[in-house]
């Protein structure tokens, strides 16, 4: 029994209302709340319970709001969950993970991301781009069609291998479009424009990158207390030097999530956990492996049951 994994979701997953029911039900976590507001200067927490739902949504906004979520949920599941394996988080769902293993302290992580997330929407109107996800091809056959588009309209490139006929591409604009259209003829049972505001995970984000490596610099950090899976290599990351240098790379490489995964299974854990709000890391998880279950605990509910099945 070699612990459990950690999965912590990225951008997307956020809604209004997120983190509500747990903070009234323990004041612990209204506490963690306060101080997220304090850490930030910012309503953060009315933000996150009550909205709007557009401002919620804007990068700068969404990663701190779940980063905030995912260390409540982790708060109050610590204590049953026993020892971790590894952890791993989709895009600025790393950034959680390195938070929870210790890598680095509370109100450090959550100016990390919220800086974070305002170099990449900054990166977005600098370098305007946008996101595709083309369903039903696999990831060689993707990357030729963006090397493909690239030679005809401009920077596109694989930005998340989430799961097996399941990519996302990223660049500029007409750059994807012309992707999105090579890759319908190359047998792709659909391509979904996604709302998102910059090519993230592209050479586009090339300046968020830069002022990220200055905005982790600023932080005081120690090595994690269990290996985190890197988006940027699939490796597993064990020293403060090397998580700094992969979190930057992240900005501008693709999401090896399948390769992480599988990293993952080769640790051996007892069981997985989806710690954060939403569930879409346990549905990535289907599909990459049928026989993989992942559990999500993000909402009173879920954590209410994960709780009782671990008594």
């Amino acid at each position: 029994m070699s612990g459990a994994a950690l999965l912590f979701p990225g951008q997307g997953s956020q809604y209004v209302g997120m983190g509500r029911d747990l903070a009234e039900d323990d004041s612990s976590i209204r506490e963690l709340y306060e101080r997220a507001d304090d850490a930030l200067e910012m309503r953060l927490s009315r933000l996150c319970w009550k909205g709007p739902e557009e401002e919620l949504r804007a990068t700068a906004n969404a990663q701190p709001a779940i980063m905030l979520h995912s260390w409540a949920v982790w708060r109050l599941i610590a204590g049953r969950t026993g020892p971790v394996a590894a952890g791993a988080g989709h895009s600025l769902g790393e950034l959680s993970a390195y938070l929870v293993s210790g890598a680095f302290g509370f109100e450090d992580g959550l100016r990390i991301v919220r800086e974070r997330g305002r170099l990449m929407g900054a990166s977005g109107a600098a370098r305007p781009g946008t996101m595709a996800a083309v369903l039903g091809l696999d990831a060689d056959a993707v990357a030729a069609v963006c090397a493909r588009a690239g030679s005809r309209a401009g920077v596109v490139v694989p930005a998340n291998l989430n799961a097996a006929g399941q990519v996302v591409i990223s660049g500029e604009v007409e750059a994807v479009a012309t992707a999105g259209t090579l890759a319908r003829e190359a047998g792709a049972r659909r391509v979904v424009p996604l709302n998102v505001s910059g090519a993230f995970h592209s050479p586009l984000m090339g300046a968020a990158a830069e002022g990220l490596a200055t905005a982790l610099e600023a932080a005081a950090w120690a090595d994690p207390s269990f290996p985190v899976v890197s988006n940027a290599t699939a490796a597993c990351v064990t020293d403060s030097a090397t998580a700094r240098s992969t979190l930057i790379m992240q900005l501008t490489s693709p999401v090896r999530w399948m390769e992480g995964v599988a990293r993952i299974r080769g640790i051996g854990p007892s069981r997985w956990l989806e710690v954060g709000p939403g569930n879409v890391l346990s549905g990535l998880a289907r599909r990459i492996d049928r026989g993989l279950r992942v559990t999500p605990v993000g909402d009173s509910p879920s954590v209410d049951a994960y709780l009782k099945g671990v008594e």
